[in-house]
């Protein structure tokens, strides 16, 4: 059941996503584009969302369970690391190159544009090469401690 209700949250997403034009590369580019016509529609949607998520993950803090009973676990760490510092500037580099952040860009596979196709192929490479390389990282730590 649970795979339906993560089916139909999914589904929720990519119509929104879709509604507020975030499947469209130009308008995020003119959203990061301050010194030309800058764009703040992406602004808006992301107020929009914070607005409407902020009171569930409140109830999901406090209670620990979801609506619909299914136990939620949401990290409380504040720390900054340097994977995660890295993490965030290659993801924000890549979404200011291609105007495209992973959930919007599968859904804009559908759009059948190639460019979007090689971007999710590309994602997809570098999610196999960072997993490949955080598994040689954790192999050689795990030879050290011996």
């Amino acid at each position: 059941m649970r795979g339906v209700y993560a089916l139909i949250a999914g589904l929720i997403f990519g119509i929104g996503l879709v509604i507020s034009g975030m499947t469209n590369p130009d308008r995020i580019l003119d959203f990061l584009d301050i010194t030309g016509v800058w764009n703040p529609s992406l602004a808006l949607v992301m107020v929009s969302a914070i607005a409407i998520s902020a009171p569930a993950f409140a109830y999901a803090r406090r209670h620990g369970r979801s609506l619909l009973g299914i136990e939620i676990s949401l990290p409380n760490r504040m720390d900054f690391s340097p994977r995660l510092i890295l993490g965030a500037s290659l993801f924000g580099a890549g979404w200011g190159l291609a105007g495209f952040c992973p959930g919007p860009a599968v859904v804009a596979l559908t759009h059948g544009d190639s460019r979007i196709v090689l971007f999710v192929v590309m994602l997809a490479m570098g999610w196999l090469m960072a997993d490949w390389v955080q598994n040689r990282l954790d192999y050689r730590a795990a030879g050290s401690s011996k």
